[in-house]
Protein backbone atom coordinates (compact mmCIF):
# COMPACT_ATOMS: atom_id res chain seq x y z
CA UNK A 1 0.00 0.00 0.00
CA UNK A 2 1.04 3.56 -0.46
CA UNK A 3 0.20 5.47 2.70
CA UNK A 4 0.73 9.10 1.45
CA UNK A 5 -2.03 10.75 0.98
CA UNK A 6 -3.60 12.02 -2.30
CA UNK A 7 -4.17 15.66 -2.69
CA UNK A 8 -7.97 16.12 -2.15
CA UNK A 9 -7.46 14.14 0.64
CA UNK A 10 -5.11 16.91 1.97
CA UNK A 11 -7.65 19.28 0.90
CA UNK A 12 -10.25 17.79 2.78
CA UNK A 13 -8.69 17.64 6.30
CA UNK A 14 -6.89 21.41 5.81
CA UNK A 15 -10.60 22.56 4.97
CA UNK A 16 -12.00 20.86 7.79
CA UNK A 17 -9.54 21.99 10.27
CA UNK A 18 -9.22 25.34 9.43
CA UNK A 19 -13.11 25.32 9.96
CA UNK A 20 -13.48 23.58 13.12
CA UNK A 21 -10.57 25.93 15.09
CA UNK A 22 -12.77 29.12 13.61
CA UNK A 23 -16.18 27.57 14.97
CA UNK A 24 -15.53 24.84 17.45
CA UNK A 25 -13.58 25.71 20.29
CA UNK A 26 -13.67 24.62 23.59
CA UNK A 27 -16.12 26.86 24.72
CA UNK A 28 -18.21 26.57 21.41
CA UNK A 29 -18.16 22.53 22.22
CA UNK A 30 -19.04 23.60 26.06
CA UNK A 31 -22.24 25.47 24.59
CA UNK A 32 -23.47 23.31 21.57
CA UNK A 33 -23.78 20.04 24.36
CA UNK A 34 -25.77 21.94 26.49
CA UNK A 35 -28.76 22.57 23.20
CA UNK A 36 -31.59 20.66 22.94
CA UNK A 37 -30.27 18.70 20.06
CA UNK A 38 -26.73 18.12 21.61
CA UNK A 39 -24.50 20.09 18.85
CA UNK A 40 -24.73 23.21 16.51
CA UNK A 41 -27.15 22.97 14.17
CA UNK A 42 -25.76 25.99 12.35
CA UNK A 43 -22.22 24.34 12.26
CA UNK A 44 -23.55 21.55 11.05
CA UNK A 45 -25.62 22.71 8.03
CA UNK A 46 -22.33 24.33 7.45
CA UNK A 47 -20.48 21.39 7.08
CA UNK A 48 -23.26 19.48 5.59
CA UNK A 49 -23.74 22.42 2.84
CA UNK A 50 -19.74 23.90 2.36
CA UNK A 51 -18.36 20.44 2.60
CA UNK A 52 -20.69 17.59 1.79
CA UNK A 53 -19.41 15.76 4.97
CA UNK A 54 -22.88 13.69 5.76
CA UNK A 55 -22.45 12.40 2.30
CA UNK A 56 -18.50 12.11 2.27
CA UNK A 57 -19.13 8.21 1.95
CA UNK A 58 -22.55 8.65 -0.14
CA UNK A 59 -22.67 7.84 -4.10
CA UNK A 60 -22.88 10.58 -6.29
CA UNK A 61 -26.29 9.64 -7.84
CA UNK A 62 -27.49 9.95 -4.18
CA UNK A 63 -26.21 13.77 -3.84
CA UNK A 64 -23.03 12.52 -1.90
CA UNK A 65 -19.42 13.09 -2.51
CA UNK A 66 -19.12 9.50 -3.68
CA UNK A 67 -15.76 9.15 -1.45
CA UNK A 68 -14.62 6.40 0.65
CA UNK A 69 -13.63 5.01 4.22
CA UNK A 70 -10.52 6.22 3.84
CA UNK A 71 -11.86 9.99 3.41
CA UNK A 72 -14.28 9.64 6.32
CA UNK A 73 -11.84 8.32 8.38
CA UNK A 74 -9.92 11.50 7.92
CA UNK A 75 -12.82 13.78 8.71
CA UNK A 76 -13.41 12.30 11.80
CA UNK A 77 -9.95 12.30 12.90
CA UNK A 78 -10.07 15.91 12.45
CA UNK A 79 -13.15 16.07 14.42
CA UNK A 80 -11.82 13.86 16.91
CA UNK A 81 -8.83 16.35 17.74
CA UNK A 82 -12.03 19.26 18.13
CA UNK A 83 -14.45 16.74 20.09
CA UNK A 84 -16.93 18.11 17.30
CA UNK A 85 -20.66 17.26 18.43
CA UNK A 86 -22.79 15.93 15.59
CA UNK A 87 -24.85 13.35 14.46
CA UNK A 88 -21.71 12.57 11.45
CA UNK A 89 -21.19 9.20 13.47
CA UNK A 90 -24.92 8.20 13.53
CA UNK A 91 -25.88 9.60 10.02
CA UNK A 92 -23.07 8.70 7.81
CA UNK A 93 -21.11 5.77 9.61
CA UNK A 94 -23.85 3.99 10.39
CA UNK A 95 -27.24 4.70 8.80
CA UNK A 96 -26.38 5.84 5.12
CA UNK A 97 -24.36 2.58 4.20
CA UNK A 98 -27.31 0.27 5.82
CA UNK A 99 -29.75 2.09 3.81
CA UNK A 100 -27.53 2.27 0.75
CA UNK A 101 -26.91 -1.87 1.35
CA UNK A 102 -30.29 -3.16 2.05
CA UNK A 103 -32.74 -0.84 1.32
CA UNK A 104 -34.90 -0.70 -1.83
CA UNK A 105 -34.39 1.18 -5.30
CA UNK A 106 -37.44 3.33 -4.17
CA UNK A 107 -35.72 3.62 -0.42
CA UNK A 108 -32.19 4.74 -1.06
CA UNK A 109 -33.60 7.31 -3.62
CA UNK A 110 -36.00 8.41 -1.34
CA UNK A 111 -33.57 8.44 1.90
CA UNK A 112 -30.00 8.72 0.86
CA UNK A 113 -30.34 12.38 -0.56
CA UNK A 114 -31.36 13.19 2.83
CA UNK A 115 -29.46 11.95 4.96
CA UNK A 116 -26.27 12.85 2.47
CA UNK A 117 -27.92 16.82 2.93
CA UNK A 118 -27.72 16.15 6.39
CA UNK A 119 -31.34 16.25 6.84
CA UNK A 120 -32.32 14.54 8.53
CA UNK A 121 -30.20 13.55 10.58
CA UNK A 122 -30.32 9.60 11.78
CA UNK A 123 -29.72 6.99 14.22
CA UNK A 124 -29.26 3.43 14.55
CA UNK A 125 -31.43 1.83 17.34
CA UNK A 126 -29.78 -1.31 18.32
CA UNK A 127 -31.27 -3.04 21.75
CA UNK A 128 -29.53 -2.97 25.14
CA UNK A 129 -25.97 -2.10 25.32
CA UNK A 130 -24.90 -4.17 22.00
CA UNK A 131 -23.78 -1.75 19.49
CA UNK A 132 -20.54 -3.43 19.52
CA UNK A 133 -22.30 -7.06 19.18
CA UNK A 134 -24.90 -5.46 16.73
CA UNK A 135 -21.47 -4.36 14.17
CA UNK A 136 -19.54 -7.96 14.75
CA UNK A 137 -16.53 -6.14 16.82
CA UNK A 138 -16.47 -8.21 19.70
CA UNK A 139 -17.76 -11.49 18.46
CA UNK A 140 -19.67 -13.00 15.75
CA UNK A 141 -23.09 -11.47 14.39
CA UNK A 142 -25.66 -13.95 15.49
CA UNK A 143 -28.65 -11.25 15.78
CA UNK A 144 -28.72 -13.06 19.40
CA UNK A 145 -28.42 -9.25 20.71
CA UNK A 146 -31.46 -8.45 19.44
CA UNK A 147 -33.52 -10.62 22.07
CA UNK A 148 -35.89 -13.00 21.21
CA UNK A 149 -39.08 -14.95 22.28
CA UNK A 150 -41.82 -12.93 23.84
CA UNK A 151 -39.82 -10.09 25.38
CA UNK A 152 -36.60 -8.24 24.81
CA UNK A 153 -35.36 -6.35 23.12
CA UNK A 154 -37.71 -4.57 19.85
CA UNK A 155 -40.31 -7.08 19.18
CA UNK A 156 -41.59 -6.59 15.42
CA UNK A 157 -45.11 -8.00 14.10
CA UNK A 158 -46.69 -7.62 10.20
CA UNK A 159 -49.92 -6.02 10.02
CA UNK A 160 -52.37 -5.92 7.44
CA UNK A 161 -51.39 -9.22 5.93
CA UNK A 162 -47.89 -8.22 5.85
CA UNK A 163 -47.87 -4.80 4.09
CA UNK A 164 -46.67 -2.90 7.27
CA UNK A 165 -45.27 -3.57 10.43
CA UNK A 166 -45.56 -2.75 14.11
CA UNK A 167 -42.55 -2.23 16.49
CA UNK A 168 -42.91 -2.68 20.15
CA UNK A 169 -39.45 -2.69 22.60
CA UNK A 170 -36.73 -0.10 23.98
CA UNK A 171 -33.52 0.53 23.17
CA UNK A 172 -31.06 2.39 25.58
CA UNK A 173 -27.98 4.39 24.62
CA UNK A 174 -29.02 5.19 20.94
CA UNK A 175 -26.28 7.62 19.85
CA UNK A 176 -28.07 10.93 18.91
CA UNK A 177 -31.29 9.22 18.97
CA UNK A 178 -33.15 11.89 21.13
CA UNK A 179 -33.29 14.61 17.99
CA UNK A 180 -32.82 12.17 15.14
CA UNK A 181 -35.32 12.82 12.29
CA UNK A 182 -35.04 9.10 11.42
CA UNK A 183 -34.37 6.41 13.14
CA UNK A 184 -33.54 3.13 12.10
CA UNK A 185 -34.55 0.19 14.00
CA UNK A 186 -33.05 -2.77 14.19
CA UNK A 187 -36.16 -5.71 15.45
CA UNK A 188 -37.00 -9.16 16.50
CA UNK A 189 -39.47 -10.48 14.46
CA UNK A 190 -41.25 -14.05 13.77
CA UNK A 191 -41.27 -15.27 17.68
CA UNK A 192 -39.51 -18.75 18.26
CA UNK A 193 -40.10 -20.63 15.28
CA UNK A 194 -38.46 -18.17 13.08
CA UNK A 195 -36.33 -15.76 15.05
CA UNK A 196 -34.78 -13.74 12.72
CA UNK A 197 -33.73 -9.47 12.86
CA UNK A 198 -34.75 -7.23 10.19
CA UNK A 199 -34.35 -3.26 10.16
CA UNK A 200 -36.98 -1.17 9.98
CA UNK A 201 -37.53 3.03 9.07
CA UNK A 202 -39.16 4.89 11.81
CA UNK A 203 -39.84 8.78 11.36
CA UNK A 204 -40.41 10.19 14.86
CA UNK A 205 -42.30 13.10 13.82
CA UNK A 206 -45.22 11.12 11.68
CA UNK A 207 -44.88 7.90 13.71
CA UNK A 208 -47.16 7.33 17.25
CA UNK A 209 -45.75 5.38 19.94
CA UNK A 210 -42.24 6.74 20.11
CA UNK A 211 -40.98 8.15 23.16
CA UNK A 212 -37.21 9.41 23.13
CA UNK A 213 -35.61 10.61 25.98
CA UNK A 214 -32.17 11.85 26.28
CA UNK A 215 -29.85 10.50 28.70
CA UNK A 216 -27.03 11.93 31.02
CA UNK A 217 -23.82 10.89 29.32
CA UNK A 218 -20.48 10.91 30.76
CA UNK A 219 -19.47 12.22 27.51
CA UNK A 220 -21.66 15.19 26.78
CA UNK A 221 -20.11 15.53 23.11
CA UNK A 222 -21.54 12.26 22.26
CA UNK A 223 -25.31 12.20 23.49
CA UNK A 224 -27.30 9.15 23.96
CA UNK A 225 -30.87 8.92 24.57
CA UNK A 226 -33.89 5.96 25.23
CA UNK A 227 -36.09 4.99 23.17
CA UNK A 228 -39.20 3.49 23.73
CA UNK A 229 -41.33 1.97 20.75
CA UNK A 230 -45.16 1.55 21.73
CA UNK A 231 -46.98 -0.03 18.76
CA UNK A 232 -45.40 1.71 16.42
CA UNK A 233 -46.07 1.72 12.70
CA UNK A 234 -42.32 1.25 10.67
CA UNK A 235 -41.46 0.16 6.96
CA UNK A 236 -39.19 -2.93 6.53
CA UNK A 237 -35.55 -1.24 5.10
CA UNK A 238 -35.37 -3.92 2.01
CA UNK A 239 -37.98 -5.95 0.21
CA UNK A 240 -40.27 -8.02 2.36
CA UNK A 241 -38.69 -11.56 2.88
CA UNK A 242 -41.63 -13.47 3.58
CA UNK A 243 -40.80 -17.23 5.68
CA UNK A 244 -37.38 -16.75 3.61
CA UNK A 245 -34.37 -16.13 6.15
CA UNK A 246 -32.20 -14.47 3.17
CA UNK A 247 -33.19 -11.03 4.60
CA UNK A 248 -32.32 -11.57 8.15
CA UNK A 249 -28.98 -13.25 7.38
CA UNK A 250 -28.32 -10.39 5.20
CA UNK A 251 -28.83 -8.11 7.75
CA UNK A 252 -26.78 -9.51 9.99
CA UNK A 253 -23.99 -9.86 7.48
CA UNK A 254 -24.35 -6.34 6.31
CA UNK A 255 -24.32 -4.98 9.86
CA UNK A 256 -21.24 -6.65 10.40
CA UNK A 257 -19.80 -5.40 6.68
CA UNK A 258 -20.48 -1.60 8.26
CA UNK A 259 -19.02 -2.48 11.26
CA UNK A 260 -15.66 -2.70 9.45
CA UNK A 261 -15.48 0.97 8.08
CA UNK A 262 -16.92 2.33 11.52
CA UNK A 263 -14.25 0.62 13.39
CA UNK A 264 -11.96 2.24 11.33
CA UNK A 265 -13.28 5.56 11.57
CA UNK A 266 -13.76 5.54 15.50
CA UNK A 267 -10.23 4.52 15.41
CA UNK A 268 -9.56 7.63 13.45
CA UNK A 269 -11.75 9.86 15.63
CA UNK A 270 -10.02 8.77 18.66
CA UNK A 271 -6.68 8.97 17.20
CA UNK A 272 -7.13 12.66 16.68
CA UNK A 273 -8.70 13.00 20.31
CA UNK A 274 -5.30 11.99 21.64
CA UNK A 275 -3.57 14.00 18.98
CA UNK A 276 -4.96 16.99 20.66
CA UNK A 277 -5.24 16.05 24.38
CA UNK A 278 -1.37 15.47 24.03
CA UNK A 279 -0.31 18.98 21.95
CA UNK A 280 -2.34 20.73 25.17
CA UNK A 281 -0.18 18.74 27.28
CA UNK A 282 3.10 19.19 25.60
CA UNK A 283 1.63 23.43 25.63
CA UNK A 284 1.13 23.06 29.52
CA UNK A 285 4.48 21.45 30.26
CA UNK A 286 6.28 24.40 27.97
CA UNK A 287 4.97 26.97 30.55
CA UNK A 288 4.11 25.30 34.07
CA UNK A 289 7.42 25.96 35.88
CA UNK A 290 8.60 23.93 39.01
CA UNK A 291 11.53 24.58 40.77
CA UNK A 292 12.55 27.71 38.72
CA UNK A 293 12.14 26.01 35.36
CA UNK A 294 9.65 24.41 33.06
CA UNK A 295 8.14 20.96 34.06
CA UNK A 296 8.79 20.14 30.10
CA UNK A 297 12.23 20.32 30.40
CA UNK A 298 13.13 17.58 33.40
CA UNK A 299 13.77 14.16 32.07
CA UNK A 300 11.14 12.53 33.60
CA UNK A 301 8.76 14.33 31.96
CA UNK A 302 10.45 14.05 28.57
CA UNK A 303 10.02 10.53 28.69
CA UNK A 304 6.51 10.31 29.04
CA UNK A 305 5.81 12.68 26.47
CA UNK A 306 7.54 10.87 24.06
CA UNK A 307 6.08 7.16 24.80
CA UNK A 308 2.53 9.26 24.51
CA UNK A 309 3.95 10.51 21.04
CA UNK A 310 5.15 7.53 19.88
CA UNK A 311 1.68 5.54 20.78
CA UNK A 312 0.10 8.01 19.18
CA UNK A 313 1.52 8.13 16.21
CA UNK A 314 1.38 3.81 16.14
CA UNK A 315 -2.18 4.21 16.49
CA UNK A 316 -2.86 6.49 14.02
CA UNK A 317 -0.87 3.83 11.40
CA UNK A 318 -3.23 1.34 12.50
CA UNK A 319 -6.51 3.44 11.85
CA UNK A 320 -4.93 4.59 8.59
CA UNK A 321 -4.15 0.92 7.29
CA UNK A 322 -7.80 -0.47 8.86
CA UNK A 323 -9.40 2.74 6.37
CA UNK A 324 -7.50 1.76 3.52
CA UNK A 325 -7.92 -2.52 4.28
CA UNK A 326 -11.73 -1.89 4.29
CA UNK A 327 -11.47 0.41 1.14
CA UNK A 328 -9.87 -2.41 -0.75
CA UNK A 329 -12.02 -4.85 -2.86
CA UNK A 330 -10.34 -7.71 -2.37
CA UNK A 331 -10.16 -9.16 -5.66
CA UNK A 332 -8.80 -5.28 -6.81
CA UNK A 333 -5.32 -5.64 -8.41
CA UNK A 334 -3.08 -3.01 -9.47
CA UNK A 335 -3.62 -1.86 -13.14
CA UNK A 336 -1.12 -1.62 -15.93
CA UNK A 337 0.69 1.48 -16.02
CA UNK A 338 0.19 2.67 -12.07
CA UNK A 339 2.96 4.13 -10.49
CA UNK A 340 4.28 6.69 -8.55
CA UNK A 341 2.25 9.75 -10.49
CA UNK A 342 -0.54 7.74 -9.17
CA UNK A 343 0.09 8.00 -5.61
CA UNK A 344 -3.59 6.89 -4.18
CA UNK A 345 -3.94 3.69 -6.60
CA UNK A 346 -0.12 2.99 -6.99
CA UNK A 347 0.81 -1.11 -7.19
CA UNK A 348 0.91 -2.13 -3.21
CA UNK A 349 3.76 -3.44 -1.66
CA UNK A 350 1.17 -6.18 -0.29
CA UNK A 351 -1.90 -8.23 -1.48
CA UNK A 352 -5.22 -6.36 -1.53
CA UNK A 353 -6.62 -7.69 2.22
CA UNK A 354 -9.17 -10.34 2.15
CA UNK A 355 -12.67 -9.89 3.90
CA UNK A 356 -11.38 -11.30 6.88
CA UNK A 357 -8.18 -9.69 6.89
CA UNK A 358 -10.27 -6.39 6.55
CA UNK A 359 -11.89 -7.22 10.04
CA UNK A 360 -9.28 -8.35 11.79
CA UNK A 361 -7.44 -4.77 11.13
CA UNK A 362 -10.32 -2.71 11.67
CA UNK A 363 -10.76 -4.35 15.08
CA UNK A 364 -7.04 -4.10 16.19
CA UNK A 365 -6.93 -0.56 15.28
CA UNK A 366 -10.00 0.14 17.21
CA UNK A 367 -8.59 -1.56 20.29
CA UNK A 368 -5.32 0.22 19.82
CA UNK A 369 -7.06 3.51 19.40
CA UNK A 370 -8.92 3.28 22.06
CA UNK A 371 -6.47 2.37 24.47
CA UNK A 372 -3.94 5.07 23.62
CA UNK A 373 -6.81 7.46 23.79
CA UNK A 374 -6.98 6.16 27.37
CA UNK A 375 -3.72 6.57 28.30
CA UNK A 376 -3.14 9.92 26.85
CA UNK A 377 -6.05 11.36 28.14
CA UNK A 378 -4.74 9.82 31.68
CA UNK A 379 -1.32 10.92 31.53
CA UNK A 380 -2.67 14.20 30.36
CA UNK A 381 -5.03 14.79 33.22
CA UNK A 382 -2.00 14.20 35.71
CA UNK A 383 0.81 16.06 34.28
CA UNK A 384 -1.31 19.13 34.46
CA UNK A 385 -1.58 18.44 38.29
CA UNK A 386 -4.25 19.84 40.13
CA UNK A 387 -6.25 21.95 37.30
CA UNK A 388 -6.48 18.82 35.51
CA UNK A 389 -9.08 17.42 37.38
CA UNK A 390 -11.14 20.37 37.59
CA UNK A 391 -14.45 20.81 35.17
CA UNK A 392 -13.18 24.14 34.22
CA UNK A 393 -10.23 22.79 32.05
CA UNK A 394 -10.52 21.72 28.74
CA UNK A 395 -8.51 18.51 29.50
CA UNK A 396 -11.42 16.24 31.18
CA UNK A 397 -13.83 16.78 28.30
CA UNK A 398 -10.80 14.38 26.42
CA UNK A 399 -10.47 12.36 29.50
CA UNK A 400 -14.88 11.74 29.07
CA UNK A 401 -14.35 10.97 25.64
CA UNK A 402 -11.29 8.48 25.63
CA UNK A 403 -13.52 6.91 28.76
CA UNK A 404 -17.18 7.38 27.43
CA UNK A 405 -15.70 5.41 23.97
CA UNK A 406 -14.15 2.41 25.73
CA UNK A 407 -17.57 1.64 27.52
CA UNK A 408 -19.70 2.40 24.26
CA UNK A 409 -17.22 0.50 21.68
CA UNK A 410 -14.98 -1.69 23.67
CA UNK A 411 -13.92 -2.76 25.74
CA UNK A 412 -10.54 -3.52 24.27
CA UNK A 413 -9.24 -6.76 25.27
CA UNK A 414 -13.29 -8.13 23.56
CA UNK A 415 -12.40 -6.66 20.58
CA UNK A 416 -8.94 -7.74 20.17
CA UNK A 417 -9.99 -11.29 20.88
CA UNK A 418 -12.38 -11.12 18.34
CA UNK A 419 -9.68 -10.35 15.95
CA UNK A 420 -7.58 -13.22 17.05
CA UNK A 421 -10.13 -15.66 17.08
CA UNK A 422 -11.36 -14.07 13.38
CA UNK A 423 -7.48 -14.07 12.14
CA UNK A 424 -7.70 -18.23 13.48
CA UNK A 425 -4.67 -17.48 16.23
CA UNK A 426 -6.89 -20.00 18.78
CA UNK A 427 -7.08 -22.88 16.54
CA UNK A 428 -8.42 -24.07 13.09
CA UNK A 429 -11.81 -22.84 11.86
CA UNK A 430 -11.60 -19.89 14.08
CA UNK A 431 -10.54 -17.49 10.53
CA UNK A 432 -8.88 -18.34 7.35
CA UNK A 433 -6.76 -15.30 7.48
CA UNK A 434 -4.09 -13.57 9.43
CA UNK A 435 -2.55 -9.51 9.72
CA UNK A 436 0.19 -8.65 10.84
CA UNK A 437 0.36 -4.77 12.73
Amino acid sequence: MDASLSEEQHRIRRTLRELLLKRCGPDDVKAAVRTGTGYDEGLWRCLAEQLGLPGLAVEGQYGGVGCGPTELALASEEAGRALLPSPLLATAGLVAPLVAALGTSRQRAELLPGLAAGEPTAALVVPGCTLPAALGLTGPNDSAWSGGGRAGGVQARPVDGGRSWRLYGEARQVLDGHSAGLLLVAAHAGGYARSRTLLFVVRPQDARGVVRTRQTAMDETRPQARIELRDTEAELLGADPGPAPALADDVCGVLAAVGEPVAAVLAAEAVGAAERALERTVEYARVREQFGRPIGSFQAVKHRLADLYVAVQAARSAAYYAAWAVGREPEAEPRPGQGEGQPRDSAAAVSPPGQDSARVAAGLALAQALETARIVAGEAVQLHGGIGVTWEHDVQLYFKRAASDELLFGPVHRLRDHAARTAGLFGAGAGRETVAL
